[in-house]
């Protein structure tokens, strides 16, 4: 498991929405994601996983899977009864709370259960 970040053009969004257009333009461009260093599954309670951000060094966004509005099996199985799902494939879940605004200059960094999966400069 990791976790991972999927940015979005808001600005764009914003924009493809108003004209009642598709918005994966904003949503999947060059670098619009990353994914930190994938951890071993050490749990068999993937809805009882802790993780937060910090971006410059402050903590924004602290929570765990257990308040995400679908259950990870669940999750599965409806996105599944659409695409084929493989071995490798990756699923951005989304998150509880604590979505917000990056700039230029900013560091990010993601912890899975305490430990740091990823740190990441905005350019």
């Amino acid at each position: 498991i990791s976790l991972g970040i999927d940015f979005t053009a808001r600005d764009l969004q914003n924009y493809l929405k108003e004209r009642g257009l598709p918005w994966e333009k904003a949503k999947a461009f060059d670098g619009s994601a990353l994914i930190g260093e994938w951890q071993p599954k050490t749990t068999k309670d993937m809805d009882n996983i802790n993780f937060h951000l910090h971006k410059n060094g402050h903590t924004v966004q602290q929570v765990n899977t257990s308040l995400m509005l679908w259950k990870t099996d669940e999750l599965i199985a409806h996105i599944s009864t659409y695409i084929t799902l493989k071995t490798g494939d990756v699923i951005f879940t989304g998150t509880p709370a604590g979505v917000g605004k990056v700039s230029p200059g900013d560091r990010l960094e993601g912890y899975l259960e305490g430990k740091k999966v990823f740190a990441v400069d905005i350019k």
